[in-house]
């Protein structure tokens, strides 16, 4: 999962370098559009992606929702917990 966060990333920074290699040919020129700013919005993306992928593998591996505590309690029940 990892892997495919970086595989987006990388495409999103590829796309907006041919965009900002396109825009140069015909002589536009954005300011904000720099590889400074495309290398800090593909770091965002990774980042971004790995913040939601620990979120969700510490509440999925975690008896806090209601369909945890159910497990939780069917587990200690069974005495596996």
């Amino acid at each position: 999962m990892k892997e495919s966060i970086k595989e987006v990333a990388t495409l999103v920074g590829g796309f907006l370098t041919a965009i900002m290699g396109f825009l140069a040919t015909l002589n536009i020129k954005y300011a904000w559009l720099t590889e400074a700013s495309i290398n800090a919005f593909v770091t965002v993306i990774i980042a971004g992606g790995m913040l939601s992928i620990g979120i969700y593998s510490v509440w999925k591996n975690t008896y806090v929702s209601k369909k945890g505590k159910e497990q939780k309690e069917e587990l200690q029940r069974k005495g596996l917990k």
